[in-house]
């Protein structure tokens, strides 16, 4: 007879709490590959152009970091990590939204590019998608862990 507390069966692989199962295996790798983009970009222009944009180039660097908190915390599974990714997702859309329509406002502001310009038109509008899906989905893992039977 197994006596795991729940915070040892969500970090077994394949147990209750896992959040890259299903579509969620999509949303993780979406967000994988928006963490690759956005920090080989920021990084890139911050170390070679940073005074022609640094609003703009500070603001590709968050959205890289929030980009990966999210990656890491979807691995990580688990009730606290999937709260953790619910918050930060709604960070990232507040981001989205709030320099996005910034950028549309007041062009001056932005002489470059941001991951979020534009509602992340130079990314096929993924960074404005990729929160709202995340959102629905972690929502969604919520109820569904409240709806099923505790694992013996």
């Amino acid at each position: 007879m197994s006596t795991r507390t729940s915070a040892e069966a969500s970090r077994t692989p394949g147990a209750r709490g896992r959040l890259v199962k299903g579509p969620g295996l999509l949303l993780l790798w979406l967000y994988g590959v928006m963490s690759v983009g956005a920090v080989s970009r920021s990084a890139y222009q911050i170390a070679t152009e940073f005074d022609r944009a640094p609003l703009a180039y500070s603001l590709s660097a968050v959205a890289a970091v929030v980009y990966a908190f999210i990656t890491y915390a979807l691995v990580r599974g688990g009730e606290a990590a999937r709260r953790v990714a619910l918050a930060c997702c709604a960070a990232e859309f507040i981001g989205v939204v709030t320099v996005g329509t910034w950028t549309l406002v007041d062009p001056s502001a932005f002489p470059d590019a941001t991951v979020w310009s534009d509602y992340g038109m130079g990314y096929l509008f993924i960074p404005v998608l990729l929160p709202v899906t995340g959102i629905v989905w972690l929502r969604g893992r919520a109820s569904a862990e409240a709806e099923s039977p505790e694992a013996p």
